[in-house]
């Protein structure tokens, strides 16, 4: 009703039309009943036939002119319904924190925006109206039998609670499978995205059949259940119907009789059976309502559900204004964890990053790296201990806030699959032409952007999968200079690239950096030996601090890693390796969460 409520004038209108052609609608039996009677009693002639077919005609017409504002504004009713609650579901979805996601498979989430409200939509744009129509025909019906004849409504309603407690029993069952079910087809829906967005690898490792069988194995089992609730809803159907039909032949009997005593016209009857088809018809219709009732009530709980997830990021009750920041990063002795893995990520994390500084992190696979940087940004909160920017405390800056100071570039960049431009725009909307070229210069990205027929209008695809590695990286760079944030984190931002494309990027990388706070993880050596400083994480705490000379010559686990990568002595004086990297030890996985 909340969802309704801004079309209620839409659903006053539809609810008019719909109370006066039903209410039309039950006009016709009196008509004919009378005409019935008029015969029998009356042989002079067919002009009473006449005037009756031509009232039979206006009444028709009237009634389609109601209908007509019944369906057009129920159906505004029931679109502007469901775009509004897209829009809210979607919305809901975006503001989640990235915990939210970690948890959930992509299909599972877009599921609720696809079929979930395609349930709903039907339920409101459809059902609404005609269980209003029904409801008007079913009282109405009910009403005018009673004035026809007490004993005969007394004897068609003693078989009513039949349909109602079928429809009680039925009900509370057919909605939990059809939740089971858009729970399965919601299972379906996953593995089939992350295949097709994963297409290249099951072609790589010929992956085709396999898939096909997961999804296929999952369709079915949503099959099952599907016939399950078809089963159920046809015994459901078959009962109220039969309940409905079997009153209509008692109807038939005790009318008849009654006839036959002359308690009642022929066209009494007449009109009494056609009441009695109205109210049967009606009870039908309410019970195929009823289910897809109960199935939209499955689908809206689900969506209902990620309506009401809580938001653990909460927003400060007065959050301290960031209008602009130096870019000082502290870490006051953080711990962390994930909640659903029983392993300390971080223990005791203390740490000052001046504004400006340069700061290297690096360290063994599953250190704690990666996740460091997820905190800055309140990705994650910490499980104890305290960030601040500029001896703020993040928890008391808005979200929003804290994050238009930072930006990222990641080892895989993520495209959205519209122009070079309105990725370049992600992070700063209002940028004009002109700094969309400046940044791409900088990010050493407009000589391959100009080559392109369309420019920076040209359409990337999904992730940007028609632009090669190093022009993604480039692109990325360049979003993140057009942003111009003081705080600055690059996740293995070269370790994926070729020589020719890990040269560029990394001058890229050089002028993104000038004069940022930049929080650097495993990046290729230059950039290591180029650190203001260093530091060491292994186990989730710093074990190491300090230059990259320093740091050798200490013989520790940063001199390890680097002999490791590079099979050099420890202490010896390096020249710089082509297209080195460090901080991954030997897998490159910059997964440490």
């Amino acid at each position: 009703m909340r969802f309704v409520r801004p079309y209620r004038t839409y659903l006053l209108v539809a609810t008019f039309g719909t109370v006066v052609a039903s209410g039309l609608g039950l006009v016709f039996p009196q008509i004919v009943g009378d005409l019935v009677d008029q015969a029998i009693s009356n042989a002079t002639g067919t002009s009473q036939l006449d005037r009756v077919a031509l009232l039979l005609i206006g009444v028709f017409a009237a009634q389609a002119a109601f209908n007509f504002l019944r369906s057009y504004y129920i159906n505004l009713t029931g679109e502007g319904v469901v775009a509004d609650l897209r829009r809210a579901v979607y919305s809901k979805v975006m503001t989640l924190p990235v915990r939210f996601f970690d948890g959930r498979k992509t299909g599972e989430i877009t599921s609720r925006l696809t079929s979930d409200v395609a349930v709903v939509q039907t339920t409101v744009s459809q059902s609404v109206a005609q269980t209003l129509a029904q409801a008007v025909t079913l009282i109405g019906g009910v009403v005018l039998m009673v004035v026809i004849s007490i004993s005969l409504s007394l004897a068609v309603l003693s078989f009513l609670p039949i349909a109602i407690v079928a429809a009680a029993v039925f009900g509370g069952r057919l909605r939990r499978i059809s939740t089971d079910f858009q729970d399965r087809v919601a299972e379906a829906n996953s593995y089939a995205e992350e295949a097709i967005a994963a297409n290249r690898v099951v072609k790589w490792f010929t992956a085709e059949r396999l898939e096909a069988e997961r999804y296929g194995t999952a369709v079915n089992e949503s099959y099952l259940v599907a016939r399950r609730r078809a089963k159920l809803r046809a015994v459901f159907i078959s009962i109220v119907t039969f309940v409905a039909f079997g009153t209509l032949a008692v109807v038939v009997w005790l009318g008849g009789r009654q006839v036959l005593a002359g308690q009642l016209t022929g066209g009494e009857l007449i009109s009494f059976l056609l009441y009695t088809l109205a109210v049967a018809g009606a009870i039908g219709t309410f019970t195929g309502l009823y289910s897809q009732l109960q199935e939209a009530l499955g689908a809206s709980r689900r969506i209902f559900d990620l309506l009401e997830e809580t938001n653990e990021i909460a927003e400060p009750d007065s959050p301290v204004a960031m209008p602009a920041v130096l870019g000082k990063v502290t870490f006051d002795n953080v711990s962390f964890s994930y909640t659903d893995r029983d392993i300390t990520v971080l223990r005791n994390i203390s740490l000052v990053v001046e504004p400006g500084e340069r700061l290297a992190i690096v360290g063994p696979s599953g250190a704690g790296k990666s996740t460091i940087v997820q905190l800055v940004p309140r990705f994650y909160d910490p499980a104890s201990g305290r960030i601040l920017i500029d001896d703020v405390d993040v928890r008391q800056i808005g979200v929003r806030e804290l994050r238009q100071h930072m930006a990222a570039v990641p080892q895989e960049t993520q495209l959205f699959s519209g122009t070079i431009a309105e990725n370049l725009r992600i992070g700063n909307p209002d940028a004009t032409d002109g700094e969309l070229i400046e940044a791409a210069r900088a990010a050493h990205a407009d000589e391959f952007i100009s080559a392109f027929p369309n420019g920076f209008q040209t359409i990337v695809g999904e992730r940007g999968v028609k632009l090669s590695g190093g022009q993604r990286q480039r692109v990325a760079i360049a979003r993140a200079l057009l942003k111009d944030p003081r705080i600055l984190i690059l996740d293995e931002a070269t370790s994926s690239l070729d020589s020719e494309s890990e040269g560029l990027v990394q001058d890229a990388l050089e002028s993104l950096m000038v004069g940022r706070t930049t929080l650097v993880i495993a990046h290729r050596l230059s950039t290591i030996r180029d650190a203001d400083r260093i530091i060491v994480i292994d186990e989730g705490r710093i074990v190491e601090e300090g230059s990259h000379d320093r740091l050798l010559a200490s013989r520790g686990l940063y001199a390890s890693l680097y002999t490791a990568q590079f099979d050099e002595p420890t202490g010896a004086q390096f020249d710089e390796p082509t297209g080195a990297q460090l901080g991954l030890g030997a897998s490159g996985d910059s997964d440490d969460g």
